[in-house]
């Protein structure tokens, strides 16, 4: 059996992995130029520079089975014991506060019932669902989550969660991934459409540097972000495709700065929340240096802060400089840091998360049936059944393994004729 993964995110790239480990040939397509989706490490004069997720709760079997399967076990790395201490600004000041983010913002949490995914809190009245184990995950409950089996059809025994990342940066997964899948994967290759195979299989219309290419395999996971699924699935399934469209994503920007040593208070703590009661602008921060001191070298301070979200979801999208005038003003007011920045960074996602509203729970029982209509598609990633770094990697070990169930190690293997591109 060949399996051609479409979407170079996490997801995708951890089901490739699984696939190629098992000795089932396989294929993933990204249409951008690097792999890796919103995992973005970036070094600038010193300082790491987290563009997309921050950290993860190393919590799971997974996540640890992953970076030992691809030899990085030994970079993962706890954060200080700052991670054990949260603040929330409220009535005008920063307070601390020992206890759990849905604690502190327990009567906003969405009305999903049985708590689809315990990850999930509001940041104010406007509903507004963030993930924190995606935004600003040491700010996220210590103790695991209840989960419900409709979040975790295939429970498995979780690790004691400690605030953690790869020394280096995230980034040092996804570079680890992408070595191990070596030419299996292929960066500027656009899916057109995927057409069923008289008889069974799949045939997937693929267009890189201005030349279409149709593959065919037995099976397709398709591991990218809702809106994406749906161009890809809308000519096959309308209904399969309004059902993808209408999961809705939240804006965002993230915005670093790093100051000089002794220039700003070191900050205590993991970081803050801002609630929407208060009518600030930002919607937090990371202690980014505090959390791990190697990001930023020297004795220097990386704080890492949250614009947008459907709260103020404008604010996203404004230009570099009124994002780092606007950053400013509010450390200034919230937390006291009044210094010049030594660097600044600005990285805007116009879709940064999924958001799991009220109605997240029907919408994939409707989507299950629609995908079961088309034997061998399969869907998976943070849209559907968490949004953390490592709720990813448990849902993409579980469908690698409902993969291999369906693999037939005579059949042949996907092949395409484009270039990839890897890191060095």
């Amino acid at each position: 059996m060949s399996v051609i993964v479409i979407g170079g995110g996490l997801s995708g790239m951890a089901v490739a992995f699984h696939m190629q480990q098992r000795g089932v040939p396989v294929v993933l397509l990204e249409r951008m130029p690097r792999l890796g989706g919103n995992i973005q490490t970036y070094v600038r004069d010193g300082f790491f520079l987290e563009n997309g997720p921050n950290s993860f709760f190393d919590r799971e079997p997974a996540m640890r089975a992953l970076a030992r399967g691809l030899g990085v076990e030994d970079l993962i790395q706890p954060a200080t014991g700052a991670a054990r201490k949260r603040y929330v600004y409220t009535r005008g000041r920063l307070r601390a506060s020992t206890r759990t983010a849905s604690t502190i913002f327990g009567s906003e949490l969405l009305p999903l019932g049985s708590r689809l995914l315990g990850e999930l809190f509001s940041f104010g009245g406007e509903r507004e669902p963030l993930s924190v184990s995606t935004v600003l995950p040491e700010l996220e409950e210590q103790e695991q989550p209840t989960r419900t089996s409709e979040s975790r059809a295939n429970p498995v025994e979780p690790l004691t969660g400690e605030l953690s990342s790869f020394r280096g940066g995230l980034q040092r997964l996804v570079d680890a991934l992408a070595r191990r899948l070596g030419t299996s994967a292929h960066t500027h290759a656009h899916v057109e459409r995927l057409t069923p195979v008289p008889g069974g299989g799949w045939r997937v219309g693929v267009r890189t540097n201005g030349e279409h290419t149709e593959l065919e395999a037995s099976q397709v996971a398709v591991c990218t972000p809702a809106h994406t699924a749906a161009r890809i699935l809308s000519e096959l399934d309308p209904e399969l495709g309004n059902l993808l469209e209408g999961i809705t994503y939240a804006p965002m920007a993230v915005v670093h700065m790093g100051f000089a040593p002794e220039s700003v208070p070191r900050p205590n703590g993991a970081g803050f929340l801002v609630p929407s009661n208060e009518k600030r602008r930002l919607l937090g921060a990371s202690h980014s240096s505090t959390l791990f001191p190697w990001r930023a070298e020297g004795e220097r301070v990386l704080y890492t802060c949250m614009v947008g979200g459907t709260r103020q979801p404008e604010l996203a999208s404004l230009p570099a400089e009124e994002l780092i005038a606007l950053v400013r003003e509010e450390l200034a007011d919230i937390a006291g840091v009044r210094a010049e920045p030594v660097v600044t960074d600005v990285v805007r996602w116009p879709c940064a998360l999924p958001l799991y509203t009220a109605d997240h729970a029907e919408r994939l029982a409707a989507l299950d049936q629609a995908v079961a209509r088309w034997p061998g598609l399969h869907l998976t990633g943070n849209a559907y059944r968490g949004i953390s770094m490592v709720d990813c990697v448990r849902n993409a070990a579980v469908l690698a393994e409902q993969l291999t169930r369906h693999a037939r190690a005579t059949s042949p293997g996907a092949s395409i004729g484009i270039g990839s591109q890897q890191p060095d």
